[in-house]
């Protein structure tokens, strides 16, 4: 399946490691990062409306899609700061060395990551229902947090989480599609069946960059906020209110990292870029205009 209006290219990420990217429009640039179980597809209804004045990059995350899977044996193969690097890299082959950056979910610690390493190339970021990485860890607590369970599964060592997976990854995935989205219709069948194809084919990939959050990420993330690093470019959240749930202040939390926030929270489901495209592609646009 492809992006109406979109062409494709594989584009060279890192040494032996390309990716699946959909571009179209013209203008400045703007990169979209998809979450899980998801590929580039998420974003094919906000990206066609962006590409009206923008050029609108949508690449599978390395591990996802039809992007190259290299193997997980190297805790770094799938940190966000290696993914954050692909991204870059991505963007100066496709002619843009300054660009906008969104990402939904695991897209979104991927944009966040980039935006703390390549400030100087990250005009705009976006996030679309994450906590960042160490944050995420720390409010994750309790019976509340038993829908996170994913996280905890996929963060053990390498062998027994593949195996129970890919014994049922459709059902796995599937599971996720159906508890995180209010809107069922909002993912078509064929974009479904898509997601579970695409993801039955990554579980190695998907689990090792998991396993990254709960490792190198965390490392990562505590290391700058021990150095005060921040996200320095204007930052636009738009999260579900997890904080209630999970008795946690998530604007407290953004703001610590991103001074210049607007953080706002919505009343979509998870997969919020199928199902309020128009309310999404609005705060993207609010946000370039900042």
């Amino acid at each position: 399946m492809t992006i109406p209006g979109f062409t494709y290219r594989r584009v060279p990420a890192a040494e032996g490691v390309a990716l699946n990217v959909a571009i179209g429009g013209h203008g400045p640039a703007v990169v979209l990062l998809h979450g899980f179980p998801q590929t580039h597809l998420m974003w094919r209804l906000v990206a066609t409306e962006l590409a009206t004045d923008h050029t609108v990059i949508v690449p599978d995350l390395r591990g996802y899609g039809a992007s190259d899977k290299p193997a997980g044996d190297d805790p770094d193969a799938y940190a966000k700061r290696t993914m954050a690097a692909d991204v870059v890299t991505v963007a100066g082959v496709l002619g843009f060395d300054r660009f906008a950056l969104a990402g939904h979910d695991r897209g979104a610690l991927v944009a966040i990551r980039a935006g703390l390493d390549h400030p100087s190339k990250v005009t705009h970021l976006a996030s679309l229902d994450v906590l960042p990485t160490l944050d995420m860890w720390d409010v994750m607590r309790g019976t509340t947090a038993a829908v996170g369970f994913h996280l905890y599964l996929m963060a053990q060592p390498p062998g027994l989480p593949e195996r129970m997976i890919a014994a049922s990854a459709d059902e796995f995935f599937g599971h996720f599609l159906d508890l995180w989205s209010r809107d069922p219709a909002a993912i078509p069948d064929d974009v479904r069946a898509e997601y579970l194809r695409a993801s039955r084919e990554a579980v190695p990939s998907i689990v090792a960059d998991y396993r990254a959050s709960a490792g190198v990420d965390v490392a990562h993330d505590a290391a700058d906020r021990a150095a005060g690093r921040r996200l320095t470019m204007p930052v636009t959240v738009l999260q579900q209110d997890w904080g209630a749930a999970l008795g946690f202040d998530a604007v407290g939390l953004w703001r610590a990292w991103a001074p210049d926030l607007v953080h706002r929270t919505v009343d979509f489901g998870h997969f919020m870029a199928e199902e309020a495209p128009v309310e999404v592609t609005l705060a993207l646009r609010e946000l370039l205009k900042r």
